[in-house]
């Protein structure tokens, strides 16, 4: 993970379980926790120069623990997972690509700002608010995602868009921790649209 040490990534572990275990009977006691929701508002791609570029608007609602962890230090990854089928009408469709794009969200407390990376690109983008970052992560615009040349000029493609909370950056013994909590099961329904060229 970019950035932290193991040492750093441990204490802040150690900090989002001590607090959960801690916070538990206050926290019975109050309001329903929020389990956080991903939605793709709308997808879709336009050609510039030989390259589709991908269009989207995400909606990123975090759940408790994964505030929790985030304010505590440690950086929450989004994937967004995008895919190429090409439409066989008798035979089953055929995933022609398969892409994974992914962004780092992460909380720095004592300049107190956000940052969002895009770590394919190394991108970095600095904010005062939560809102502000997930708007950011929320706004997808033109990111390349497939070259025309490869597609074949008399098929049709399907395209389809998800995002999701990753976990595969932590700890095995955390990943295991977050697997039973159903407020780490951040993903979105797959959004799907024709290819228009």
């Amino acid at each position: 993970m970019r950035g932290k040490s193991a040492k750093q990534i441990g204490l802040a572990v150690l900090a989002v379980v001590a607090g959960m275990v801690a916070a538990w009977p206050a926290f019975s006691q109050q309001l329903p926790e929020r389990q956080g929701f991903f939605d793709i508002r709308s997808a879709t791609t336009m050609l510039n120069e030989g390259v589709h570029e991908l269009e989207a608007r995400l909606q990123l609602i975090l759940s408790d623990d994964a505030l929790e962890a985030l304010n505590a230090g440690l950086p929450l990854t989004i994937e967004l997972d995008f895919e190429v089928i090409r439409v066989r009408g008798l035979w089953l469709d055929a995933v022609d690509a398969e892409l994974t794009f992914h962004y780092e969200l992460e909380y720095r407390p004592l300049s107190q700002r956000y940052l969002v990376r895009n770590l394919n690109s190394g991108d970095t983008d600095s904010v005062s608010t939560l809102y502000s970052a997930l708007n950011t992560l929320g706004r997808i615009q033109g990111l390349p995602v497939v070259d025309d040349a490869i597609l074949d000029p008399d098929s049709r493609y399907r395209l389809r868009l998800r995002a999701k909370l990753s976990m595969r950056q932590y700890p095995t013994a955390l990943r295991l921790l977050f697997f039973w909590r159903s407020q780490w099961q951040l993903q979105s329904e797959w959004y799907e649209w024709m290819l228009e060229r």
